[in-house]
C-alpha cells in the first residue's frame, strides 16, 4: 500500500516537473452555414493540421480506428501490460522487433513529443501515456490521436486527410474510406493517395477481411466496402472569401462555422466583380457589399472588394471593414431620434436657408437653398442644412451616444472633437457598421449586432428608435419619386419593394447605398481604396444600381409582406405651412403621422395680428397703441433667416410696418444677428492683396434699415438684408449693428496681416 502511494506521489511530482507538452496549434478552418469548408489556413509550421471535434468522430470512425489500432483502448490506462509482455517475449525470441506494444495513448504521446526509438525514450513515452490518461478522457485521447496522426507530406489528422483527399468532413466518411485512411499512417511516405491507390486498396481490403473474420461489421457492410472504388487524390484546400476568412481567423477559434450562405455569397461576388469592371473606365476601381438576414440577424454575404486578385487598387484590402466618411447616410437615424424626442414629425416645416453656427456654414450638395421644406422632403432630397438644424435641436451628444452603442468605434474615440458636421459625414464609419445600423430600421428600431458565427444565439441588442419612428423613416425612404433614384436604371419592374438611403462623402471619395426590406438589409460602398475621388462618383448614380441588382437577385419579383404601421402610431391633420396643429386661420391642411404623448401639440402660430396706423406705415405695441385712429391687420411671421432668403430670391412678402418711433419701450427680442464676420474668429489677411470682409446680419421682418459701426465709429447704413464690405485694421476689431428700432448687437474679431 505504501509503495503504491509512493508511486502515485512520484508520478504527481514528475507531472509537475515535466508537464505534458500538449499545446497543439491547429489550422483555422472557416465553413459556411451548411458546414462546407470555404477557407483554411496553414499552421505556423506550414502543416495542414485541422482539428477534429468530438462531434465529428462518428461511431463508424471510432469503431474502425479502435479496432485496428488498439482494440483494448477503453480497458487500459494508457499502457497495455499484456501487449508489453507479448512484445517483449517475441522480440527476445526473434532477436529483433517483431511486435509493438504501443496503445493509441502511447502513439499520441509519441506524436506530441517525437523521439528516437530507444528503451529510455520508450519509458518516457509510457510516462507521458499515464499523464494523458490522468488529464484526458478516453474520447479526448482518441480525438488527439485523430488530430495528430500523419498522412504524409504536410497533412496531419484525419480531418485534414478527409478534406484534402475526399473533400468531405470525417463524419461523412464511409467504412472503405476510413479503412483506407487508417493504413496510411503506417507508411505515410510510400502510401500516397492519388499515386499508390492500388496498393492502398490491397491493404484496405486486407483489413476489411480481417474485420469480417472478427465479425466487427456485418457481411453486407464488408461487401459494400470491398466493392467501393478508391479514386481519391490530393485536392486543393478551398480559398474562398479571403478577406472575410482572415477577419474570422482573428477570433482565435480553429473551427469557425460562419453564417455565410455560399450560394448567395458567390452570386453577390459575381455581381460586384462585373459591376466594378464596368466602372473602371470612369476611374472607379472597387466596391464592397454586405447582406444581413434581418430575421436571423446574421451576415449571409460579405464581399470585401471587387476582386481579391486585382492589385490595381488594393483588391486584397477588406473595404467592408475600412473606415470611410459616411456622407448623408446617418440622416435617417437623426430624424428618427428627433421624432422620438417630439422635436419633429414628417410634415414639420424647416427652413432650408443659409445658416452659420459659430463659423460652421453648411451647404447643400447642389449649393442651392429650397426655403421652407417638410422633414420628409429634406430626407428624400438629402438636404444638409435641415439635417444640421435637426442635430442642433437634438444635441450632438444624443446622436453620439446612440452611434457609440451601435458599434461605431470611431465615434467613441473622437466624440469630444465632433461638431454639427457629424451628420454630414464628419465622422468615420465602416460598411459593416452602417449596414448593421440600417438593419435596425427593419426590426422595429431594435439594433441587433450582426453575427458572423452560426453558433451565436445571444445577440447584443439595443433599442435605437421606437417602432413608430422606425416606421416613419421606412415610409419616407421607400418612396421612389425622389432625386436619388438612378437615372439609368432598368429592370425595376420586378425589383422588390425596399427602403434605401444614399450618401456621398466630401470630395466624392465614397459612394454609399444602404437598403432594406423585412427579410434583408444590403449595404453597398463604391469608390477607390486609395481614397482618390472621382467626379462621377455618387451614392445615387454609382452605388444604388448595384444595390438594386443585388436585391433583384435576392428577392426577384418577390411579393413579400411590407412593414405595417405600429398600432399606437396615429395620424392627424396639420397646417401645410408649418406642420403644426391647425389654428383658425389655417386653410391648407395635410395628413401627418405623430407619436401620441410625444409629438408636439403646439398650434400653428405663423400669423400674428398687429395694430397699425390707417396708412399701414407704422405699427404699435401694447405700450404705445393709441386710444383710437388705428386698425388691426394680420401678418405672416417670417423668421429673419427666411426673410433674407426670400429677398435674395426676389420672393415677395408683406413686411410688418416699422414700429412707432415715438415708443420708448426697449425691445428684448428681434436683436440683429451678425452672421458675417463670425464673432471671436481670427482672420488672416494678405498684406500684398488685402481682401475686404463681408458684413451680413439677420433682422426681424419689421426692420427696414440697419446701421453699421466699426470700433464705435459709424461706417454705413443700408437696407436690411443687404451685404456690405470693409477692410479692417490689424488687431481687435469691434463691429456693431443697430436696426431702425434701436436694437443693437456687438461682436469682436481679431485681424492679422500676413505674407500670403
Amino acid at each position: 500500500m505504501l509503495s503504491l502511494c509512493g508511486f502515485v506521489f512520484l508520478l504527481f511530482i514528475l507531472n509537475l516537473v515535466f508537464p505534458l507538452p500538449d499545446k497543439i496549434e491547429y489550422s483555422t478552418i472557416i465553413t459556411d452555414n451548411k458546414g462546407e469548408v470555404i477557407h483554411a489556413f496553414l499552421t505556423r509550421d506550414e502543416q495542414w493540421r485541422m482539428k477534429t471535434e468530438l462531434n465529428e468522430i462518428s461511431p463508424l470512425l471510432r469503431k474502425t480506428i479502435v479496432q485496428k489500432e488498439d482494440k483494448y483502448f477503453y480497458y487500459h490506462y494508457g499502457i497495455n501490460p499484456v501487449a508489453v509482455v507479448r512484445a517483449f517475449v517475441m522480440n527476445i525470441f526473434k532477436m529483433k522487433r517483431t511486435s509493438g506494444a504501443s496503445t493509441i495513448t502511447m502513439q499520441v504521446a509519441k506524436m506530441l513529443e517525437p523521439k528516437r526509438r530507444t528503451f529510455p525514450n520508450k519509458m518516457v513515452e509510457m510516462f507521458r501515456s499515464l499523464q494523458l490518461e490522468w488529464k484526458y478522457s478516453k474520447d479526448e485521447i482518441l480525438q488527439l490521436y485523430l488530430n495528430l496522426v500523419p498522412y504524409g507530406s504536410n497533412i496531419e489528422g484525419v480531418k485534414s486527410a478527409s478534406i484534402l483527399y475526399f473533400g468531405k468532413n470525417p463524419d461523412h466518411l464511409s467504412l472503405a474510406e476510413i479503412t483506407a485512411l487508417s493504413i496510411i499512417p503506417n507508411r505515410p511516405s510510400s502510401l500516397v493517395m492519388g499515386k499508390s491507390n492500388a496498393e492502398i486498396v490491397a491493404q484496405r481490403n486486407k483489413w476489411l477481411n480481417r474485420f469480417a473474420e472478427e465479425k466487427i461489421f456485418t457481411q453486407k457492410e464488408i461487401e459494400d466496402a470491398l466493392a467501393e472504388p478508391l479514386t481519391a487524390k490530393r485536392l486543393v484546400v478551398p480559398k474562398l472569401m479571403p478577406q472575410f476568412s482572415y477577419k474570422l481567423k482573428q477570433t482565435g477559434d480553429v473551427n469557425i462555422h460562419s453564417t455565410i450562405d455560399l450560394n448567395t455569397q458567390q452570386k453577390t461576388e459575381k455581381l460586384v466583380e462585373d459591376y466594378v469592371r464596368s466602372l473602371k473606365l470612369s476611374g472607379i476601381n472597387n466596391a464592397c457589399a454586405i447582406i444581413i438576414d434581418n430575421e436571423k440577424h446574421k451576415v449571409i454575404a460579405y464581399v470585401g472588394s471587387g476582386n481579391f486578385k486585382d492589385t490595381t487598387d488594393g483588391g486584397q484590402v477588406n473595404g467592408a471593414a475600412a473606415v470611410r466618411q459616411p456622407g448623408s447616410t446617418l440622416k435617417p437615424l437623426l430624424y428618427g431620434l428627433c421624432f422620438d424626442e417630439g422635436l419633429l414629425t414628417p410634415k414639420k416645416i424647416m427652413n432650408d436657408v443659409p445658416v452659420n453656427y459659430a463659423g460652421y456654414a453648411p451647404e447643400n450638395y447642389d449649393k442651392n437653398f429650397n426655403g421652407p421644406v417638410t422633414v420628409e422632403f429634406a430626407l428624400e432630397h438629402s438636404l444638409n442644412i435641415p439635417a444640421v438644424k435637426a442635430l442642433n435641436m437634438l444635441g450632438k451628444e444624443k446622436m453620439i451616444d446612440v452611434l457609440s452603442k451601435t458599434g461605431f468605434k470611431q465615434i467613441q474615440s473622437k466624440q469630444k472633437s465632433l461638431g454639427l458636421s457629424l451628420i454630414l459625414g464628419g465622422c468615420g464609419t465602416t460598411l459593416e457598421q452602417l449596414t448593421g445600423l440600417y438593419s435596425s430600421f427593419a426590426t422595429g428600431g431594435v439594433y441587433y449586432k450582426p453575427s458572423f458565427i452560426a453558433e451565436d444565439s445571444l445577440f447584443q441588442q439595443r433599442r435605437v428608435l421606437s417602432a413608430d419612428a422606425a416606421y416613419m423613416i421606412t415610409d419616407i425612404l421607400s418612396r421612389i419619386n425622389r432625386p436619388d433614384f438612378p437615372i439609368h436604371w432598368e429592370a425595376t419592374a420586378k425589383l422588390p419593394r425596399i427602403a434605401w438611403k444614399t450618401g456621398t462623402s466630401y470630395g466624392r471619395r465614397d459612394a454609399w447605398s444602404i437598403g432594406y426590406n423585412k427579410k434583408y438589409t444590403v449595404g453597398i460602398w463604391v469608390g477607390n481604396f486609395s481614397g482618390k475621388g472621382c467626379a462621377g462618383l455618387s451614392g445615387a448614380e454609382t452605388a444604388t444600381p448595384l444595390l438594386f441588382r443585388i436585391f433583384n437577385t435576392l428577392d426577384y419579383d418577390a411579393d413579400r409582406e411590407w412593414f405595417s404601421p405600429p398600432k399606437d402610431l396615429e395620424q392627424r391633420m396639420v397646417c401645410s405651412e408649418t406642420g403644426m396643429l391647425p389654428a383658425d386661420h389655417c386653410t391648407n391642411l395635410v395628413l401627418d403621422y405623430f407619436i401620441a404623448g410625444i409629438s408636439s401639440t403646439q398650434t400653428c402660430n405663423n400669423l400674428v395680428e398687429i395694430s397699425v396706423s390707417p396708412d399701414e406705415k407704422i405699427s404699435y405695441c401694447k405700450s404705445c397703441e393709441p386710444a383710437n385712429g388705428f386698425k388691426r391687420k394680420s401678418y405672416k411671421l417670417i423668421a429673419p433667416e427666411l426673410q433674407n432668403w426670400m429677398q435674395v430670391n426676389s420672393i415677395a412678402f408683406e413686411m410688418i410696418p416699422p414700429h412707432n418711433p415715438a415708443c420708448e419701450k426697449i425691445f428684448k427680442e428681434g436683436v440683429p444677428n451678425i452672421t458675417s464676420p463670425v464673432n471671436g474668429t481670427e482672420y488672416l489677411i494678405s498684406k500684398k492683396d488685402p481682401e475686404p470682409l463681408q458684413l451680413v446680419c439677420e433682422t426681424a421682418n419689421d426692420v427696414s434699415r440697419v446701421y453699421w459701426y466699426i470700433n464705435n465709429k459709424f461706417y454705413k447704413t443700408t437696407e436690411a438684408g443687404t451685404k456690405q464690405f470693409f477692410v479692417p485694421q490689424e488687431g481687435t476689431v469691434k463691429i456693431s449693428c443697430t436696426d431702425d428700432k434701436g436694437r443693437n448687437r456687438d461682436i469682436k474679431i481679431s485681424v492679422k496681416y500676413v505674407d500670403l
